[in-house]
């Protein structure tokens, strides 16, 4: 299975490129938006497709042509403004799922924020409260759409070195994860069918990855 990975130049799209070049049943090909980011991919013997997220569906969708999945990992960053995040994490997001619609790629994995039902768009602080807006109603297109979606919800992420144990589930008490834990459990979910269709929190644990989201 060939990955598309969307935003593959951020902390967990590199993690994740890394891990599913490891893979066995995996290969990942890398969107990134500079030409100077391509050396870290091609050093992992990956493919590079040069698009910036801001550009149109149609631009997307060529990169995704020949992939049996997209992994969504793009995200605005903590330093950018509310236009930003509209413009990446919702409309990229959007934008990302309808181009792996328009390439005829049906897998479809989302990293969103911990919570975004709507209450946790209502408790939010004020300076947090739009990211987690674009989250909601970015899954929210995902769920609508006719992809087998996974969406995974990450805790508080660290650059922790990784354990490989994880707790997995809905409604979990918010705490900490990695990010290289978090691109393990995105391969798991590219590895295992049986997390079409869902969506889980993911935080630190005591249970292996594999073991945890297959127990989805």
């Amino acid at each position: 299975m060939k990955a598309l990975v969307v935003g593959a130049n951020g902390q967990i799209g590199k993690h994740l490129v890394t891990y599913i070049q490891e893979s066995e049943k995996l290969e990942a090909k890398a969107m990134v938006r500079k030409k100077e980011q391509f050396p870290f991919f091609e050093e992992k013997n990956a493919e590079v497709a040069l698009v910036d997220l801001e550009e149109d569906i149609d631009s997307i969708a060529k990169a995704a042509k020949d992939v049996d999945a997209v992994v969504f990992t793009a995200g605005s960053g903590p330093h950018t403004g509310k236009d930003k995040t509209i413009m990446i994490d919702l409309d990229g997001a959007v934008k990302t799922i309808e181009a792996a619609k328009k390439a005829g790629v049906k897998r479809f994995v989302m990293i969103s924020s911990f919570d975004t039902r709507r209450q946790a768009i209502q408790d939010a602080p004020e300076s947090f409260a739009p990211y987690v807006a674009a989250k909601h109603y970015a899954d929210e297109w995902l769920r609508a759409s006719d992809l087998d979606y996974t969406i995974v919800h990450p805790g508080l992420l660290t650059n922790d070195e990784g354990t490989g144990q994880i707790t997995a589930g809905m409604d979990l008490d918010a705490s900490e994860i990695s990010r290289e834990d978090v691109a393990k459990v995105l391969v798991a979910c590219l590895e295992n069918d049986k997390t079409i269709g869902k969506e889980f929190q993911i935080v630190n644990g005591n249970t292996a990855i594999e073991e945890a989201v297959g127990d989805l």
